[in-house]
This record gives C-alpha cells, structure tokens and sequence, in this order.
C-alpha cells in the first residue's frame, strides 16, 4: 500500500504532462471576454524582456504572430489562459555571451497587460515549452529548429 502511495504523485504528474486535454471547444472560445484588441503589445513584450533576458540588447526577438485570440483550456498544471496571443521566438545569449539558439514563447494579453506567458526564462521548465509551442502553431507560426 505505502508503495502505492509512494507512486501516485509521479503518475498524477506523468498524466497531466502526457494526457492533458487542451482540446478548445467553439463554445469555449466565444464565451470568453478578450477584450480590445492590444496596441501596444510589442512595448509591452519588449518591456517584459528586457527585465528577464541575459543580454536584452542583443537579444534576437521575433514577432511572429500578431495579435490574435487565444483559448487555452485549464488543466491540472496550468489554469485557463485566454486574451490575445502573440507568438515569439527570442534568442538570448548565454552567460558565456554566445547565443544558444531560439526558442519559442507566447504572450497572452488583455486590456494592453501580459496575463500569461509561456516558456521563456521564468517559465523554462517541460511545460512551459509545450504550451508555447502547441500555443504558437495556433497562432500561426510553429515552431521549427
């Protein structure tokens, strides 16, 4: 029984990484408030950035999307996220000052402020960089290496 016990936080969590239904419904998304659409989102990315980045002044910051909606259903390890999405593929340098290549991450925005980010130097961890990439194909750029 202690076993049992034992494993049932690693399947909990393999579970919700591997078997998380992210599936959005129509329904979903035209219930869900966006707000305006987003002006001055490239500022507020930008502003964003430059507080996490290594180097934000040599920093490689592509804009790949614009605006637009974004429904991402909540599940065990991420609450609902929804706004307007942009997808962006940043790449930063390294400690050593070499750049380590780009990597993709994804803003959600409502009412001109961030509300949700994804991948990305607070968020670079397994999830993080599912949700941004499944998140950025939505938008219209997936990403490729």
């Amino acid at each position: 029984m202690n076993r049992l016990l034992a494993l049932a936080p690693v399947v909990v969590l393999c579970a919700a990484i591997t078997g998380c239904d992210t599936t959005v419904t129509k329904q979903e998304m035209e219930t869900a408030d966006y707000g305006p659409r987003p002006v001055n989102y490239q500022d507020e990315i930008k502003s964003y950035l430059s507080l996490r980045l290594t180097d934000p002044k040599a920093a490689i910051v592509e804009m790949r999307t614009e605006p637009k909606h974004l429904y991402q259903r909540g599940t065990p390890v991420r609450g609902e996220q929804y706004g307007w999405g942009v997808c962006v593929w940043v790449n930063d340098k390294n400690k050593q000052g070499a750049y380590d290549g780009f990597y993709p991450m994804t803003f959600v925005l409502r009412n001109e402020k961030i509300v949700a980010v994804n991948g990305g130097p607070d968020d670079a961890n397994v999830i993080g960089a599912k949700y941004a990439r499944e998140q950025c194909e939505r938008l219209g750029a997936p990403f490729k290496q």
